[in-house]
């Protein structure tokens, strides 16, 4: 594992990695998300989440 930040777009069914990396880091909590199980994010945003439940802490926020 590189232990790199990667730089991400987010995109509407998937994402473009901008700068290589192997992680980002979730919007909400703060945790490592390895780019093998990225599956949620803000398009609007540009923000990772790490799971449905920071998802859903984020769209109820608003």
């Amino acid at each position: 594992m590189n232990k790199k930040l990667a730089k991400i777009k987010y995109l509407p069914n998937n994402f473009q990695i901008l700068e290589e990396g192997d992680h980002v880091v979730c919007a909400i909590s703060g945790k490592i998300i390895n780019l093998e199980e990225l599956n949620y994010w803000n398009v609007d945003l540009q923000e990772p989440y790490y799971s449905y439940i920071e998802a859903a802490v984020k769209r109820e926020s608003k």
